[in-house]
């Protein structure tokens, strides 16, 4: 089982920056892929990022391709989003998420998911 602590969230003014910290623990070496999903008030959630660990391979979303940018830490095992010239639409609830699998697009096998944290942009 592997468990996703998110962390850095907050409120920001349009065009700010926030950097998101996403750690994981217990099982982690099964790990392959690890993604950044997010969910405002009555929408679905949405794959925003995604990295795959084992050579770095990086995936965005067209609404956020040149503003945000996903890294990782793996002594720290831990995956970041750096949120730059935020928007009001991207105010919304961003979840971390990890999968055994090799495929970072299936968004299916994203079965550990942390808690989430508020991300909330002032125009």
């Amino acid at each position: 089982q592997v468990q996703l602590v998110e962390s850095g969230g907050g409120s920001v003014q349009a065009g700010g920056s926030l950097r998101l910290s996403c750690t994981a623990s217990g099982y982690t070496s099964s790990i392959r892929c690890m993604g950044w999903f997010r969910q405002a008030p009555g929408k679905e959630r949405d794959g925003v990022a995604w990295i795959y660990l084992g050579g770095g391979s990086t995936y965005y979303a067209d609404s956020v391709k040149g503003r945000f940018t996903i890294s990782q830490d793996n002594a720290k095992m831990t995956v970041y989003l750096q949120m730059n010239s935020l928007k009001s639409e991207d105010t919304a609830m961003y979840y971390c998420a990890a999968q055994s699998g090799g495929n970072c697009y299936a968004f299916l096998q994203y079965n550990n998911w942390g808690q989430g944290t508020q991300v909330t942009v002032s125009s």
